[in-house]
């Protein structure tokens, strides 16, 4: 993993949070992307070597949707950058975690994405991703 490509944040209105955001981390947003797939509305922040997405549903049953109806807004996932998006799938099958897809697919910003399932990290959703090329 190269780094913490960003944070996911379960947020009700993209429309109250984005001015929100660009309040807390003195920057502003810098990319809306709907991702009608996921059903998800996202805008994306710029903070040091890392980002802030704020991720708002589009429907009623995306995931998204279930998270804030579950949990409330909050952190969502953790996504981290890798270099080869399908060895890292890869192996980290091979090593017991439970993948969410079994091959890569396409997310927000330009991305390859997949996510391993909470109850294999602690918990914590986790998603690799990786850069278009």
């Amino acid at each position: 993993m190269l780094r913490i490509e960003h944070l996911g944040i379960a947020v009700k209105e993209l429309e109250k949070s984005i001015p929100l955001f660009e309040q807390l981390l003195n920057t502003p947003c810098y990319k809306t992307e709907k991702v009608d797939t996921e059903g998800v509305n996202t805008a994306f922040f710029q903070t040091g070597e890392s980002k802030i997405e704020l991720l708002e549903a589009t429907k009623e049953d995306s995931p998204i949707q279930k998270f804030v109806d579950k949990k409330g807004e909050g952190i969502h996932h953790i996504a981290f950058e890798v270099e080869n998006i399908e060895a890292e799938m890869k192996r980290l099958s091979a090593l017991g975690f439970e993948l969410l897809n079994t091959v890569p697919k396409n997310g927000a910003d330009n991305k390859l994405v997949c996510f391993l399932h909470p109850k294999t990290t602690n918990g914590v959703l986790i998603e690799l991703c990786q850069e278009k090329r």
